[in-house]
């Protein structure tokens, strides 16, 4: 019989598989105490394996070590530490909490460069998106979500940042960013308060997409992301940061099951009957209990003006005056009532309707709102 033939034998590949059985116990055991394993010693075949069953011969070899390494209490090593996982407890989260969404402010090339290489401020995120039509981006290559630091591990994305209860949301979020060369800059001159320049570039349909299908597997990975828990950079640093910008479609992304938005009917409702404009001092309140890190200093200062104006860009981006419009308080206020109403109705301070305030039927016109 050839060697090949010999090689094909079970019985050749049975004494091959029981030598390396032995040879491997024998290592682990000069490491790691057995209890009840027995040994057995077969005589070898002098025979050479074929180059075809020398794979699977060496996959079996790999399998009866990685056996061996865990039949073996290992009790007896002392650069080993049994665990024991039979009691597990009920009280715990997950360390993922948020989604914050930003724009990158330059095109696919200088977006990589920046989230990947060394800087004075270096900055990353979990994942990075195109856009379709840039010229940056290599043409022969489908447009996909790119993954640039694994989600078990801390991207450099939102800074000093707030959210709830939570500050530096870099330890509990997932960062996106789109690419997007969408900008804004401060007057220089300082000639107007919390006056800035804005250019907004429209988000790619195809990019969209992409980030929806991201968004949902991610929510469906971590169920501690609410609707609530959505957010954009302006959001959780509203003082510094602009993105992703008003021209973000946060309804489009909430109507197909991601993030936060309001019934409409309900912001009618509070727009139609709010007797009188609420104290500011109620409007930090309210968007606190939404959610922002606003401090409450019964004041319409220059955090409450940007706070607002985060707001806005979010949900009101028709209307970005910084301003505690009428719409601005039946929006925020038809949130509350739609994610947070126990809340809400604890507080009376935040009540601005009678008890009694019905839902009024939406005319046609209200719609365009």
């Amino acid at each position: 019989m050839s060697d090949m033939q010999l090689a094909a034998t079970p019985f050749h590949r049975l004494n091959l598989l029981a030598q390396d059985f032995t040879q491997s116990a024998s290592m682990v055991k000069q490491r790691c105490y057995f209890k009840g394993l027995l040994m057995f010693k077969f005589l070898p075949i002098a025979s050479k394996p074929s180059r075809q069953n020398s794979a699977v011969i060496f996959l079996w070899r790999g399998a009866i070590t990685a056996l061996l390494l865990l039949l073996s209490g290992c009790s007896h090593n002392p650069g080993f530490i049994q665990v024991d996982q039979q009691y597990q407890s009920a009280n715990r989260n997950d360390r993922v909490r948020f989604v914050v969404i930003h724009y990158t402010a330059g095109n696919w090339q200088q977006s990589l460069a920046v989230l990947t290489k060394p800087g004075k401020r270096p900055v990353s995120s979990h994942y990075l998106i195109p856009g379709s039509g840039d010229p940056t981006y290599p043409a022969d290559r489908p447009l996909k979500v790119y993954q640039l630091v694994p989600e078990q591990q801390r991207a450099w994305h939102a800074g000093d940042s707030r959210w709830e209860d939570r500050t530096g949301l870099n330890d509990h979020s997932i960062g996106i960013e789109l690419v997007n060369e969408s900008w804004c800059e401060k007057q220089p001159n300082q000639l107007q308060q919390q006056a800035e320049l804005c250019v907004a570039a429209d988000f790619d349909p195809a990019q969209l997409q992409l980030l929806l299908a991201l968004l949902k597997d991610i929510l469906a990975r971590n169920t501690d992301i609410s609707p609530t828990r959505v957010l954009g950079h302006s959001d959780i640093v509203p003082l510094r940061k602009q993105d992703p910008g008003s021209r973000f479609p946060w309804q489009w992304l909430a109507a197909n099951g991601v993030g936060a938005w309001y019934d409409a009917a309900v912001m009618q409702k509070y727009w139609q009957q709010v007797p009188a404009l609420p104290e500011i001092k109620t409007v930090q309140r309210a968007l606190q209990l939404y959610g922002y890190g606003i401090a409450i200093t019964g004041e319409h200062d220059a955090q409450s003006r940007a706070y607002l104006l985060a707001f806005q860009r979010h949900f009101v981006p028709e209307q970005l005056t910084g301003e505690p419009d009428l719409k601005t308080i039946a929006v925020l206020w038809a949130l509350l009532e739609k994610y947070f109403p126990k809340a809400l109705q604890q507080e009376s301070s935040l009540q601005l309707l009678t008890p009694s305030a019905a839902v009024a039927i939406t005319p046609a016109w209200f719609t365009q709102i």
